[in-house]
């Protein structure tokens, strides 16, 4: 199954135009940043799927996981005798990758000695195994991703300069979905649907329109793989009242009536971002662009709501909207609406 990026927030319309733009070349080395949960990892392998790589490898290694004193042969690999107990020749994940993608997760996290290490593999191409005295070379896409700020880390002798402009060739920042509210109704629509294709031989429980308005008011401190996590436990076993307060804390801001507008505060996020950015990265920024996608935004909604009321009947929804009836079929295409019985199989 391939991957896909769901969300229609101008903040996921964004990062799928660059997903497009570097994916057919993939050779710039790509960092993605975003707190924990947000999806890093699906935007990594949505970069390896679309690019010419998707045949070879994507290799995941997570720099935080693993102990610092196994980290280097995991990465570069062992030679036979490198060290006691070393009996044969072992690949490392660079190895693994070659021709594919090696994704650098928590890349904040690497032990300082070992970041010399890995810059010299992206300036030279080459590498050696432990033990070994003899180069390989490397052809590896390298993705990284981080919740730190590796700027701070640079200031605080944590993380080296050199290294982090080296990875940063294209910068994709993923926002909190607290920013991007309308994110999460697709979240759940989709998510629905693929958890009951995965689970087709089990019973898969309805999803309430309470818990569904409910989770989509809820702030989700956890981000996505908090809310995957919640809906797959509803679906496969449900819950009780008791259960879905536990769920959603009470004491979690939630998304309500005064908060800004869900494009505003995405939108305001993008533009307090708007000094961290290179002219490069401004190239595709423009008043017309924000206009287009919080306009976007409002007719979904619009339409959605009175698809809703009139249970899709488009042709009554099409009279209400002043819109003709083909003109409301396009742009439930093109806004990508779905029905909420289909989303919830």
């Amino acid at each position: 199954m391939s991957t896909i990026l769901v969300g229609v927030s101008p903040a996921i319309q964004k990062i799928r135009d660059t997903l497009n733009r570097i994916a057919s070349n993939a050779a710039l080395n790509v960092i993605i940043t975003g707190e924990t949960g947000v999806g890093k990892e699906v935007v990594a392998r949505c970069l390896h799927e679309a690019s010419p790589r998707n045949k070879n490898e994507f290799v995941k290694v997570n720099c935080a996981a693993i102990p610092d004193t196994l980290l280097e042969s995991e990465l570069f690999g062992t030679e036979q005798g490198a060290y006691t107990g070393a009996l044969k020749t072992r690949k490392g994940k660079f190895e693994l990758a070659d021709d594919g993608v090696l994704f650098l997760d928590e890349i904040g996290d690497m032990p300082f000695h070992l970041q010399a290490k890995l810059l010299h593999v992206l300036q030279s191409g080459e590498y050696s195994r432990l033990g070994s005295e003899s180069n390989l070379k490397s052809n590896t896409w390298v993705i990284s991703a981080t919740n730190h700020d590796l700027r701070q880390k640079i200031k605080a002798k944590e993380f080296r300069a050199d290294l982090y402009y080296r990875l940063n060739m294209v910068r994709i920042h993923i926002p909190p979905l607290r920013e991007r509210p309308e994110d999460i109704p697709e979240l759940i629509r989709h998510y629905t649907r693929v958890y009951s294709e995965a689970y087709a031989d089990r019973h898969i429980l309805p999803l309430s329109r309470d818990i569904f308005d409910r989770f989509c008011r809820f702030s989700w401190p956890g981000n996505a793989r908090q809310l995957l996590s919640a809906l797959k436990r509803i679906l496969l076993i449900g819950c009780d009242e008791e259960t879905l307060r536990e769920i959603l804390d009470e004491e979690s801001p939630r998304i309500n009536g005064s908060s800004p507008p869900p494009m505003a505060g995405n939108l305001l996020g993008q533009i307090r971002d708007l000094t961290d950015k290179s002219p490069d990265e401004l190239a595709d920024f423009s008043l017309r662009v924000v206009k287009q996608s919080a306009i976007d935004i409002v007719e979904r909604e619009a339409i959605s709501q009175i698809l809703n009321m009139t249970n899709w009947n488009r042709t009554r929804a099409s009279k209400i909207l002043k819109i003709s009836y083909k003109t409301l079929l396009t742009k439930i295409g093109q806004l990508n609406i779905t029905r909420p019985q289909d989303a919830q199989g």
